[in-house]
């Protein structure tokens, strides 16, 4: 997320009332978890497995728990509780916004757009031309949506990332300050969920259909032209390449990539990232023919023990 206005490293600091170390006027223009991460932006890191990663990053301004040395280039803050500070400085540039109408007076919609009855239309939400909102769709906050977009009733665009840090006395949320972006002609069935980004955006292809009950995570991007059957789960921080079909009940882990082209049969599973241009079965998934195969064998199994017993 962009800080609009930029602030600098003693103002930000000052903030979270905690030291720091570099130019007091660094400029901060952005916050970002640490997989997204661009020049400018602050980000935070609380456990030593992931030190390196973000001190390497392409982050300018770290909030940490541990004295190191500051490398160049970049500033550092020193914080007893990272994800604390971190949650407190999103909390000051993307706060939550009450909405008193059914359609924000911020939110702008375009030539054409029809907005059924009951729909909610959230704060500085933008939608294109050309597009039909069914009843009892709920768009939240700062989501975009392009042209010639359906959304079927009881859809739900935007909701926050399903993100906590586990402590002793139960789980703190990670507040989402990201976004989701529908590019055009996409359409999105009944029943669906659409997270936003925790710091970056959900971002849905043109081109893209989605059927009824997918469950989206924040961070996904979904790319152009692909087909998503109905009861699939994404999880976050995925990518799913352009032309992609997964058919009914696909499940698929976090962290991921599934290639350009890939087809994922019914209920099968994915744990690992799966190059694209080829049919895919099972759980975990594998190539659909090495499955069937590896199938066939198994109802042999019976049949081989009770050779073996004689």
């Amino acid at each position: 997320m962009e800080l609009k206005p930029t602030h600098t490293l003693k103002e930000i600091a000052a903030f979270v009332n905690a030291e720091f170390i570099g130019n007091p006027e660094f400029i901060i223009s952005g916050i970002n978890e640490i997989h997204k991460v661009e020049k400018g932006d602050i980000t935070f890191v609380d456990h030593p497995k992931y030190y390196g990663k973000a001190l390497s990053s392409k982050a300018t301004t770290i909030i940490i728990n541990k004295k190191v040395d500051c490398p160049e280039g970049k500033t550092l803050i020193f914080s007893e509780d990272p994800f604390r500070d971190y949650i407190k400085i999103v909390k000051k540039f993307r706060s939550f916004e009450k909405c008193s109408s059914a359609v924000s007076e911020s939110a702008k919609i375009g030539e054409g757009t029809i907005i059924q009855p009951n729909a909610f239309i959230g704060n500085h939400v933008t939608i294109g031309k050309n597009c039909i909102i069914h009843a009892n769709v709920s768009i939240y906050d700062h989501s975009i949506i392009g042209d010639n977009v359906i959304i079927h009733s009881n859809s739900v665009i935007g909701a926050d990332a399903y993100y906590f840090k586990r402590r002793p006395e139960g789980y703190d949320k990670m507040e989402s300050c990201g976004r989701v972006i529908i590019e055009d002609k996409v359409e999105i069935g009944a029943l669906c969920s659409i997270d936003k980004g925790v710091s970056g955006d959900t971002i849905i292809g043109k081109g893209t259909k989605l059927d009824n009950h997918i469950q989206i995570g924040h961070d996904t991007i979904i790319g152009k032209n692909c087909l998503i059957g109905a009861h699939c789960a994404i999880a976050g921080v995925t990518v799913i390449e352009d032309d992609v079909i997964l058919w009914a009940k696909v499940a698929v882990n976090k962290d991921l990539v599934i290639g350009k082209g890939a087809v994922l049969l019914a209920t099968s599973a994915v744990d690992k990232s799966l190059e694209g241009n080829k049919t895919y079965f099972g759980a975990p998934a594998e190539e659909a023919k090495k499955k069937w195969r590896e199938m066939a064998n198994i109802r042999k199994l019976p049949q081989i023990i009770e050779m073996l017993k004689v």
